[in-house]
């Protein structure tokens, strides 16, 4: 019968603040925190994009549209304090380094007009349908 581990790292030496060489660049490339958090949902109106962006503003986010697709970038600061270099750290996972979402958007929304707005760290993107996608009443009527 095989051993039951709880992680495929336990067979490597633990040092403190690293992960194991082999996949040390591995891991850091795959949870390096770039991926911001997105949530997007569809309304009556339109589509609605909410992103986390901790510590950004409006100046530090770039929303671009072209055509059907919808790209969201920007650069998640670490810490520059002067220290930072001699730290020993046991668990890095604050978010840092630049991500880019794209998002291709469905028929039927009006990408001209696009509102967009940052507020505590949460991006907010909508982008409304067009007039023709909206859904609306028919009245019947008696013949």
């Amino acid at each position: 019968m095989f051993p039951i581990r709880s992680s495929f790292f336990d067979d490597f030496p633990v040092v403190p603040g690293r992960r194991p060489e082999p996949f040390s660049r591995l891991t850091d490339a795959m949870f390096s925190g770039n991926d911001a958090g997105m949530d997007l949902y569809e309304t009556d109106e339109g589509l609605v994009l909410k992103m986390a962006v901790p510590g950004l503003t409006a100046a530090d986010i770039k929303v671009d549209v072209e055509g059907r697709h919808l790209t969201v970038s920007g650069d998640l600061k670490g810490d520059d304090s002067e220290d930072a270099d001699e730290r020993r750290y046991w668990l890095r996972s604050l978010p840092r380094g630049t991500f880019t979402r794209n998002i291709r958007l469905p028929r039927g929304l009006d990408t001209d007009a696009i509102a967009a707005n940052v507020t505590a760290g949460l991006l907010t993107i909508s982008i409304p349908r067009t007039a023709e996608a909206k859904a609306r009443r028919v009245e019947i009527s008696d013949a």
